[in-house]
């Protein structure tokens, strides 16, 4: 039996494993696969002692608060897998918690492969260093991250984005209304504040008040709030209750993010994953981020790049409004919204660039991830059937 371990802390890097387990137990189907995952990668038959959601923590604050914990889960795990000596270890996104491990596995003589390049192109150029004694080899996301890896002795492998290949080209808002049972010409607005209870405890209020002022302006349009988990389903709620906003015409969705920006005409997005969601169904957007005064002075003085958001980070131009920490008002995103709504040229340019850059992200990237992975394999797989 080949041994894999993995690590995968956040809902978007369960869904990354999740895609690469299958496709690796094509090639090594007695593969075991062991660590740290979540819910999608459980259902792969994934086995993961310590719970993933206590390392989905954002943020330097947030960080520094859930520090002991996360390093006593830390140390316990390295002590495992020096212990068990796995074939690969695959940390998928998380640098913080897993280049640690890298490092220190990597020096104990275990392939260590990081699925998701840390974003040394964004404000953490000083990783760099750190990268190279960490990770044997790094599986890319974006076609520009390869060449930043070219005077280093890492392998670099662009493999595309899983969501790329599974959302389609063209997205059917219309039959998506109709299983939603929205009228076609309904004006249908979806808020996305985030999958983590970090986001929302800055960002839910924001979106609410946002919505009531785009209801006063459209009391014909309706919004749909999909949300990852019971807990910020829970503080939504909270937040409505607080801004008397329960009569909002708003759905709250367990979930289903991809219906509800399928079904919308625009959305207001958290930055994160689910922006590039949005861009790859093709829905015009506006991008808010906010986070702890400490965390945010932190990284501004870190801060490489103009963009935050990453369709505008893949495009290397401002294409979708971004509003960041004190902008993040619920005026200027009621006013970035309504003009989107109202300006089908601007939304016409988004989505050509929208379109370009999912046609550059489908790569078929779990067959990709497991070609790259594949030969750690073939060099440890003699060893282990030898013990």
């Amino acid at each position: 039996m080949v041994r894999i371990a993995m690590v995968a802390g956040e809902a978007s890097s369960d869904q990354l494993a999740a895609h690469l387990m299958v496709a690796l137990k094509v090639h090594v189907p007695d593969a075991e696969f062991y660590g740290i995952g979540g819910p999608k990668m459980q259902r792969e038959g994934f086995v993961s002692p310590w719970p993933a959601e206590k390392l989905a923590v954002r943020g330097y604050m947030e960080a520094l608060r859930n520090y002991r914990e996360i390093a006593r889960i830390r140390r316990e795990l390295l002590k495992t897998l020096l212990r068990d000596r796995p074939a690969i270890f695959i940390g998928v996104d998380g640098y913080d918690f897993n280049v640690w491990l890298e490092k220190k596995l990597k020096r104990a003589g275990i392939p260590t492969v990081h699925f998701v390049s840390p974003s040394i192109w964004a404000w953490r150029r000083g990783r760099l260093k750190k990268i190279v004694r960490s990770m044997s080899h790094i599986l890319a996301l974006y076609p520009f991250e390869p060449a930043l890896y070219a005077d280093t002795h890492v392998k670099c492998t662009f493999v595309g984005h899983p969501m790329a290949d599974v959302i389609p080209l063209q997205s059917n808002r219309e039959a998506m209304r109709e299983r939603l049972k929205i009228p076609r010409n309904q004006q249908v607005i979806a808020l996305l504040p985030g999958s983590r209870q970090a986001e929302l405890h800055h960002l839910a209020e924001a979106f609410i008040a946002t919505a009531q002022l785009l209801h006063k302006k459209n009391p014909q349009a309706v919004f749909l709030v999909p949300l990852t988990t019971a807990e910020t389903r829970r503080q939504f709620e909270l937040a409505l209750w607080k801004l008397k906003a329960n009569e909002l015409p708003l759905t709250m969705m367990f979930g289903h993010a991809v219906d509800a920006l399928t079904a919308c005409d625009v959305a207001l997005v958290a930055s994160g994953t689910a922006t590039l969601e949005a861009a790859l169904i093709g829905r015009p957007m506006v991008i808010a981020y906010k986070i702890s005064s400490w965390s945010w002075r932190i990284m501004r003085r870190m801060g490489y790049l103009p963009w935050i958001g990453l369709p505008n980070i893949l495009a290397g131009r401002f294409v979708v409004p971004e509003f960041l920490q004190e902008d993040a008002t619920p005026e200027n995103l009621a006013q970035a919204l309504g003009n989107l709504l109202l300006d089908e040229q601007m939304q016409a340019a988004m989505q050509r660039v929208f379109a370009s850059i999912h046609l550059a992200l489908r790569q078929n990237t779990a067959q990709k991830a497991a070609a790259a992975v594949l030969p750690y394999l073939q060099q440890t797989i003699p060893a282990q059937s030898a013990r």
